[in-house]
């Protein structure tokens, strides 16, 4: 049995194996049932090798060693490879997120915390400005904007960008509800969109014919798109810590959907 070589690369990559696992479950997969000299024969992995190779295949849920002599090993199928590597990737997954969490509560992460107020004080507030990239990043910085107002936030955006995050703006919305901050909402869109969503999430959202997207908090920061690729990845906001501008942006939207 000749196996390709793009065939190892791929599956060493998507499996997290290394290159002798990789040809040996190949090997083992393609014979079913085998012997650690009949599997060494067909991957070409030295024979003193695929010993410890299939007892870490076996460990790893790989492949089943069956019992009796002379010892051979049986592949496990595909995709309860895959669905185990899932349930693994989850819940390594909220382990590190536990973990993660808990910094806040460190001595490190109020060293952190003094560190940069310590480097943002001289800096000038004109300054502290940049370029996002990334949905996912850029949603972040949302959050972190909207959740820390103290009076007010303008949002900007339309039903299509609302409606693919619902779960992201409901929390949002519930959070400033709680702390009794103002919210200012346009939407571009069909007004039976809109209304849906008022309704959905009990806001007073106003429809609004310019495509544009933009967050305001205190009249103090700006985030704004100035991309639309449709690429996650390549979306790009800019982020700005300017009351001059931030003032005169929300201005503007007052002035083209009426202020309360």
């Amino acid at each position: 049995m000749i196996i390709k070589q793009e065939l190892i690369n791929q599956i060493k990559d998507h499996f997290a194996l290394n290159i002798y696992e990789t040809k040996v479950w190949l090997a083992l997969l393609g014979k079913g049932l085998a012997s650690a000299g009949e599997v060494a024969e067909i991957s070409g992995v030295p024979r003193s090798r695929t010993y410890d190779v299939l007892e870490s295949l076996e460990k790893r849920g790989f492949a089943i060693m069956k019992l009796g002599k002379p010892v051979k090993y049986i592949a496990v199928k595909p995709n309860i490879i895959i669905e185990k590597l899932k349930s693994n990737t989850l819940k390594n997954a909220n382990e590190r997120i536990e973990s993660i969490s808990k910094l806040k509560d460190t001595n490190e992460y109020k060293e952190l915390e003094q560190l940069y107020n310590v480097g943002i004080q001289p800096v000038k507030q004109e300054d502290i400005s940049g370029s996002i990239k990334g949905k996912l990043t850029i949603y972040n910085h949302i959050k972190e904007l909207l959740e820390n107002a103290k009076k007010e936030v303008i949002i900007c955006t339309s039903v299509q960008e609302i409606q693919g995050k619902s779960r992201f703006f409901s929390l949002v919305f519930d959070r400033l509800k709680r702390a009794n901050i103002k919210i200012k909402i346009a939407l571009s869109g069909e007004e039976k969109d809109i209304k849906k969503i008022n309704n959905k999430f009990k806001i007073k959202a106003k429809q609004i014919d310019v495509d544009t997207r933009f967050f305001i908090a205190d009249n103090e920061q700006v985030l704004f798109m100035i991309s639309k690729t449709g690429l996650p990845e390549e979306e790009i906001a800019v982020w700005l810590n300017t009351p001059f501008f931030a003032t005169s942006l929300g201005f503007m939207f007052n002035q083209a959907v009426g202020s309360e």
